[in-house]
């Protein structure tokens, strides 16, 4: 069910594509943001705003700027995001950057960041309503610069505690859902108690996402994750499951090691599952869901509402 109605918003989403960002000259810089929009997704965010409207009663079908806005969002980290760990492959594809070379691509990002905005001021909402939501979006602009930044110097830190990777993920990867869920209830006239209890929702489920996907770079194949299997060690990304591993004494040869072999990878891997980091993380991953799912109680009940929580499961149950 709850598959069903994710892949139904996000169709929605998806045939909204061209509609906002038709391909017009410059042709080759449209292509280039369009490049991983065109490449599928889970379109999660998008989703879950417009669901989070749905659940204050709004219309999905006036939601779809907004939706399209946190997509766009996304989408702009991604190909940043690529650049600065030099990966090759994206939704199994080549690169933004691969493609088109890094000036173009970083070009490409800023175009679609830039559009968010301006899509986001279409919305069919109260003025005071859209002035907050581009308020809303463009902070949390900044608080995933400021993650990402964290995540990159975490990268030449040995020391890295817990509590700072939490904060930061909550900056880089929580924030932009918080903000979908939130902006969905403020452009459909949701009151402050249930934005604030979206907002929460969404920080929770985020957290919980994002360790989540730091173990599914390390368990799923590179054929059904689209990206090299371990890319995460190989970069030196001090993820949950490094952290707890290196604070109990665990050896990572492959750390950091770009040019690290394959057995490298996978002796690693086995070093991470037998120190049981990785089982430690799921199991933070579920708690994070779990609280998540908690601050729902605060929504009439709808079905809108009963897909977040099946969306806040699904987060810890997909395979890539």
């Amino acid at each position: 069910m709850i598959e069903e109605a994710l892949q139904k918003r996000a169709k929605l989403v998806d045939e909204a594509i061209p509609k906002f960002l038709p391909i017009t000259p410059p042709d080759e810089l449209y292509q280039a943001m369009r490049h991983l929009l065109d490449a599928g997704g889970k379109r999660l965010r998008p989703s879950a705003l417009l669901l989070a409207a749905e659940a204050v009663g709004g219309k999905p079908e006036n939601m779809l700027p907004a939706a399209l806005a946190v997509e766009f969002v996304h989408n702009f980290t991604l190909i940043h995001d690529d650049i600065m760990d030099e990966a090759d492959l994206r939704r199994g594809l080549p690169t933004v950057h691969k493609k088109w070379g890094v000036p173009r691509a970083i070009i490409a990002g800023d175009a679609l960041y830039s559009k968010a905005f301006e899509i986001l001021s279409c919305t069919k909402s109260e003025p005071a309503q859209i002035v907050e939501s581009i308020e809303l979006l463009s902070k949390t602009c900044t608080d995933i610069c400021e993650g990402q930044w964290m995540d990159m110097n975490f990268q030449t830190r040995k020391d890295v505690k817990e509590e700072e990777y939490m904060r930061m993920v909550e900056k880089k990867t929580a924030v932009l859902f918080a903000a979908a869920v939130k902006i969905g209830a403020i452009l459909s006239g949701g009151n402050r108690d249930v934005s604030r209890a979206l907002w929460d929702f969404g920080i929770k489920t985020g957290v919980g996402f994002q360790i989540y996907d730091d173990v599914i770079d390390l368990i799923t194949p590179e054929e059904i994750l689209g990206k090299a299997q371990g890319g995460d060690i190989i970069e030196g990304k001090r993820t949950l499951i490094i952290i707890h591993a290196l604070s109990k004494g665990v050896t990572i040869e492959a750390l950091g090691k770009y040019n690290a072999t394959r057995s490298e990878v996978a002796a690693a891997l086995t070093a991470l599952k037998d120190s049981g980091s990785i089982d430690y993380a799921m199991t933070k991953a579920i708690s994070f869901i779990e609280e998540g799912k908690s601050m729902l109680k605060a929504l009439p009940e709808t079905e809108a509402k009963n897909i977040l929580i099946g969306l806040a499961d699904y987060m810890i149950a997909r395979k890539y």
